[in-house]
C-alpha cells in the first residue's frame, strides 16, 4: 500500500462525503461569481461608465422574478409594457425600487463579501499567528504581555470596537477591513499559543534545540507546519463571520458606500417587504445563508480531517 501525505489523506476524507463536495461546489460557484463581479466593476471603472447594476430604469421598478412574474397581474398599462419589454429572462431575479437588476447587484454583493473575507483574514491571521507563536514559545514576560494584550482586546465589545475604528478611518470598506481585521485575531492567537506550548516539549523540538537551531528556524520550520491546520480551519470559520459583520455594518450605514453590498440591499429592501416586494430580501438572505452554511460545514470537515486527534483511518462512503 502506497504511503500518502497527511494532506492527501485529509483531502480524500473531505471529498469522500457528498455534502462536502456540494459545499465545495457552492464555494467555487460563489468565487466565480465574485470574480465576474470584479471584472464588471473594474471594466466600468476603467471606461468611466456607470456599471450595468447601477443603471436606474423607473419603468422597470418592482419587476417580479421569473416564476412570480406570470402570477402577479400588472396594476397599470405601464407595468404591463415594462414586463413585455423585459422579456422572460432579462431580469430573472426581478428588479428593485429603482429598476436595477437584483441578480447583478447580488453578484456585486458576493464580490464585496469575498473581498471582506480575504482582506480581513490577511490582517487578522498574520497578527494572531505571529503573536501566538511568540507567546507560546518564549513564555515568561513575553507571554504575559501578549496574554494581557489579547485579553484587553477580547474584553472590548467587538461591534463597538469595529464601529470606532471605522469612524476614525472613515466610512467605507477601508474602515470595515481594518476594524474587522484588528478585532478578530484574538481567537487564533489563543489557539496557536496553546498548541505551541504543547509542541515545544515534544521530542522533535527538543532534538532541534539540541542541534543548536535558532528560535526563528524552530518556530517557522518545525512548529509552524504542525499548527498550520489550525490556521486553515480558523480561516474557513472566520471568513463567514467577517461576511456577517460586514453585512451588519453596511446595514447600519457604516460599511460600503455607493455599492450594492448585501447589507445595503437588506437595508433598502426591508421597508418594501410590507408592500409585497420581498424578492430582493429573499434572494439576499438566501445567498448569505448558503455561503455561511457551506463555509461552516467545510470548516467542520477540515477540523475532522486535519486535526490528528480527530483523524480517522477509514474513509466515509
Amino acid at each position: 500500500m502506497s504511503r500518502s501525505s497527511p494532506w492527501r489523506l485529509a483531502w480524500r476524507q473531505i471529498a469522500g462525503r457528498r455534502l462536502n463536495r456540494f459545499c465545495l461546489g457552492v464555494l467555487v460557484a460563489y468565487t466565480a461569481l465574485a470574480a465576474y463581479g470584479e471584472g464588471v466593476y473594474q471594466t466600468a471603472r476603467l471606461r468611466d461608465r456607470t456599471p450595468s447594476y447601477q443603471i436606474v430604469d423607473p419603468e422597470m421598478q418592482y419587476l417580479p422574478p421569473v416564476g412570480l412574474r406570470e402570477r402577479m397581474a400588472p396594476a397599470t398599462e405601464a407595468e404591463a409594457g415594462a414586463r413585455e419589454r423585459a422579456g422572460r429572462w432579462r431580469h430573472p431575479f426581478g428588479t428593485d425600487a429603482l429598476g436595477r437588476d437584483v441578480l447583478q447587484r447580488l453578484v456585486q454583493g458576493a464580490r464585496i463579501a469575498f473581498w471582506v473575507g480575504i482582506l480581513t483574514s490577511a490582517i487578522a491571521i498574520p497578527i494572531g499567528l505571529t503573536l501566538g507563536l511568540v507567546a507560546g514559545w518564549f513564555g515568561g514576560r513575553v507571554d504575559d504581555v501578549i496574554v494581557w494584550l489579547y485579553s484587553t482586546f477580547a474584553s472590548i465589545p467587538e461591534i463597538l470596537f469595529i464601529l470606532s475604528i471605522a469612524m476614525v478611518v472613515g466610512r467605507g470598506l477601508t474602515g470595515v477591513y481594518v476594524g474587522i481585521g484588528l478585532t478578530t485575531w484574538v481567537g487564533l492567537c489563543r489557539l496557536i499559543r496553546g498548541e505551541v506550548i504543547k509542541h515545544k516539549e515534544r521530542p522533535y523540538i527538543q532534538a532541534a534545540r539540541a542541534l543548536g537551531l535558532g528560535h526563528v528556524r524552530i518556530l517557522f520550520r518545525h512548529l509552524l507546519p504542525n499548527v498550520l491546520h489550525i490556521v486553515i480551519i480558523s480561516f474557513t470559520l472566520r471568513f463567514p463571520a467577517a461576511i456577517g459583520t460586514e453585512v451588519f455594518m453596511s446595514f447600519l450605514g457604516i460599511g460600503v458606500q455607493g455599492e450594492p453590498s448585501w447589507g445595503t440591499m437588506i437595508s433598502d429592501s426591508r421597508m418594501r417587504l410590507w408592500y409585497g416586494y420581498g424578492w430582493e430580501l429573499f434572494f439576499v438572505t438566501g445567498a448569505i445563508f448558503l455561503v455561511v452554511l457551506a463555509f461552516n460545514i467545510l470548516g467542520d470537515a477540515l477540523r475532522d480531517a486535519l486535526d490528528p486527534r480527530l483523524r480517522r483511518v477509514d474513509l466515509p462512503g
